[in-house]
């Protein structure tokens, strides 16, 4: 247990972080002001000549002006463009409609007073951690869907609903690379490291379950220490939560039409699995990648958030028509209207950040962060541990600034895998290194292209939530995510044991 003088420092600190957050202007404002700031900034480092040598193309990429006659057209002509091509926005806005029938019609209400009934709140934390860290099975489906319902499951456990959206945020972005299965990042990040090492050894290959035995037990120690931050640190500093009378929970019992409403959604999901398997489970199924009949991709998985969306779109009104809160389609409608109702502070703040992020692409000054620190760190002359060490902080520190982990390592893996392949390590073990920082840091960068969409689910029970409060609830997790990964690799390297099948720490 961590004792009271630990407690009070550790709470002093936060509300540090918080204060000096939330001291800051709107977050809308704040992107308002990055806009300008990243214009001005790529005139000046145009001016000055800057520059860096991309290491896998060998191409010279300069710092572009916005600044200019052609910056200022594609400013003026392209706005529209960077909002509706924002990937978030259409991924967040889709989900929204069948949550918010699914909520409208008290299907969501029903099922967790169900599960009150049944379910141990001692493993609730747990729970939600764990299938925070498996969502990304689903791509970035878990960031949309599930920290909104583990606000409601914490709420119905008498919890403080902030605290389940933090765990639920910190398993899913935290845990973005670990999973007990291989998922769709493993073998997009295994073909950059191949890439990567084929220029020291032309016929090297890397397999996408180059990194599994270490990120399946990974799984396992980021639900653990997120249950343990959120039960040691979020939830007793949060402390209880008076809910409002637009947010309540009741702890009745189901009605009998309430039962009778949550059988019609039991129905509608069988027939909805038993669709699903039957597009995907055959060798030629439809949901399959056309070419290839492969799951990972697939149709399937890239629609995932459609599937959800649907899913709870049939849930919720079979549940309505049995429990006879929908009584005709305008109903329907009407919960989607109410739950798109409450997304405009969302799609606001989602247009100045699509902004920025366009603004930073175009300027190249993303790519040139990136590429200097590389290089900074490459001239340290460190060797070893601490080289390794080094890495996972580097690029933890760097993913505040690109939030892509695909983005990033096309960057790093020409450099840092040649490098450790000269050095004697494996490219499988860079590549490993590399995405422990690039995890343990998603939940406190605001540049993460779904930071503001927690922000705007955190405001539903805090109107007052600001980036300063969410940093300060996440840095508990991602502080222990960074040490405790760190820790776990470092005895599994003296161990000797192997990051994946046929996968050694030495070439």
């Amino acid at each position: 247990m961590v004792s009271n003088r630990k407690k009070n420092f550790i709470a002093s600190i936060l509300q540090s972080v918080e204060n000096i957050g939330n001291r800051l202007p709107d977050p809308v404002t704040i992107f308002i002001v990055l806009c300008f700031t990243i214009v001005f900034l790529s005139a000046i480092a145009s001016v000055m000549g800057v520059s860096v040598t991309h290491p896998a193309t060998q191409e010279t990429i300069e710092a572009i002006s916005i600044l200019t006659p052609d910056g200022i057209r594609r400013i003026v002509s392209k706005a529209v463009t960077n909002f509706v091509s924002f990937p978030p926005l259409g991924t967040v806005l889709v989900a929204v409609l069948g949550f918010g029938v699914a909520e409208y019609t008290g299907f969501i209400a029903a099922i967790l007073r169900q599960g009150v009934l049944i379910a141990p709140a001692q493993f609730i934390t747990p729970v939600i951690v764990f299938i925070g860290v498996m969502s990304n099975l689903a791509a970035d489906a878990g960031f949309v869907i599930l920290p909104p319902l583990a606000a409601l499951v914490f709420l119905s456990f008498g919890k403080h609903p902030l605290a389940g959206l933090a765990a639920a945020f910190a398993g899913v972005a935290g845990g973005f690379s670990a999973n007990l299965l291989v998922n769709a990042l493993d073998p997009l990040l295994a073909g950059m490291t191949q890439s990567g090492a084929q220029l020291i050894d032309p016929s090297y290959t890397v397999d996408a379950t180059a990194n599994y035995y270490f990120m399946a037990v990974s799984a396992l120690l980021i639900t653990v220490l997120g249950w343990w931050v959120t039960e040691s640190i979020i939830a007793p500093r949060l402390g209880s939560y008076q809910p409002s009378e637009t947010v309540s929970f009741s702890r009745e019992k189901l009605t009998a039409v309430e039962k009778r409403g949550l059988r019609w959604a039991g129905y509608s999901l069988a027939a909805l699995t038993g669709l699903l398997m039957a597009l995907v489970l055959p060798p030629q199924g439809i949901l399959r990648q056309p070419e290839t009949f492969t799951i990972i991709p697939s149709p399937f998985l890239s629609g995932i958030i459609f599937i959800i969306t649907f899913v709870f779109l049939i849930m919720g009104i079979a549940y309505g028509l049995g429990a006879g809160t929908i009584k005709t389609d305008k109903d329907a409608i009407q919960g989607m209207t109410s739950a798109m109702s409450g997304m405009g502070y969302y799609i606001v703040l989602a247009f100045f950040m699509a902004q920025f992020v366009a603004y930073f692409s175009w300027s190249n000054l993303g790519i040139i962060v990136a590429i200097s620190g590389a290089e900074l760190l490459q001239k340290t002359g460190l060797t070893g541990i601490p080289l390794l060490l080094g890495l996972i902080f580097f690029t933890g520190f760097i993913n505040l600034f690109i939030g892509s982990a695909s983005g990033k390592w096309a960057i790093m893996a020409p450099v840092f895998v040649p490098m450790l392949m000269l050095l004697g390590y494996a490219p499988e073990l860079t590549q490993l290194v590399y995405r422990i920082g690039d995890s343990s840091t998603n939940m406190i960068t605001p540049l993460l292209p779904y930071f503001p969409i927690i922000v705007a689910y955190g405001q539903k029970y805090d109107k007052n939530l600001g980036l300063g409060t969410l940093i300060a609830i996440m840095l508990p997790y991602s502080l222990a995510f960074l040490l405790g990964w760190s820790i776990l690799f470092i005895l599994w390297l003296f161990l000797g044991l192997p990051w994946g099948p046929a996968v050694s720490t030495y070439l």
